[in-house]
């Protein structure tokens, strides 16, 4: 069960790990951007990412940023999936990590590390270079990523103002920091996941922890509708 004042100290070894330590700040004069459209994030050999730039963003005007986490076996251009094709509408920046192996450090390790380590690398290039509004961050992914920015959201929920879980398996925080909303959806006729292991089960455990949660379940298997996507970037936004 999660509590609002974490089941951890703040400084144990534990929580330390899970911790992102790169803010956005506004108003700054970011460093000169890259134009929009798909690049590599060029931090990592093998194993990388990408950030999506958005047709019409402006380092005047603080742009909304979702980080999207892939699920096991992908990589960060999966990741994208669900928000790429209404990025440039809604002038939404789009960072998409490489996990560092085949799924995210706290489900492949039972520990959080490298993954953490290289996300919070890409974060601090994003805040340098790109216009950030610091009151809409969030964090998401599609099963394991679903899975695993529920963990890394609410653990830096003082950095993430919104986690969104499509079609999660469950949450591992490693603290509870700050109050961001989440939003999870799940299919129904998930044989991957089930909802009713999953995704029901999540969902009650934060509303009795006190977390503002929309849900919502479609009839559909494991994957995300472009109607559930559409709405959850609504709701973020």
């Amino acid at each position: 069960m999660i509590t609002r004042h974490g089941q951890r100290q703040p400084n144990s070894p534990a929580t330390e790990a899970a911790r992102l330590k790169a803010r956005p700040e506004w108003p700054r004069t970011p460093d000169k951007a890259p134009s929009p459209g798909l690049h590599p994030l060029a931090l990592g050999t093998g194993r990388d990412g990408v950030l999506y730039v958005p047709a019409g963003y402006r380092a005047d005007r603080p742009a909304p940023l979702a980080v999207m986490l892939h699920g096991a076996g992908g990589a960060g251009r999966g990741g994208l999936a669900p928000f790429h094709p209404l990025a440039d509408a809604a002038g939404l920046l789009l960072l998409a990590p490489d996990a560092r192996r085949q799924t995210w450090d706290v489900i492949a390790r039972t520990g959080y590390g490298p993954d953490v380590t290289f996300i919070d690398q890409a974060l601090a290039r994003i805040f340098d270079r790109y216009a950030v509004d610091p009151a809409r961050v969030a964090v998401g992914g599609f099963s394991d990523g679903a899975s695993y920015a529920l963990s890394l959201g609410i653990t830096n929920g003082d950095l993430f103002t919104h986690v969104i879980a499509f079609s999660p398996g469950f949450m591992a925080p490693a603290g509870n920091e700050g109050s961001p909303r989440i939003f999870i959806s799940h299919g129904q006729q998930d044989r991957v996941l089930p909802v009713d292991i999953c995704s029901r089960r999540l969902v009650q455990q934060l509303r009795s922890s006190g977390y503002d949660v929309t849900y919502r379940e479609f009839d559909g298997p494991h994957t995300v509708p472009p109607a559930i996507a559409r709405e959850a970037l609504d709701w973020f936004l």
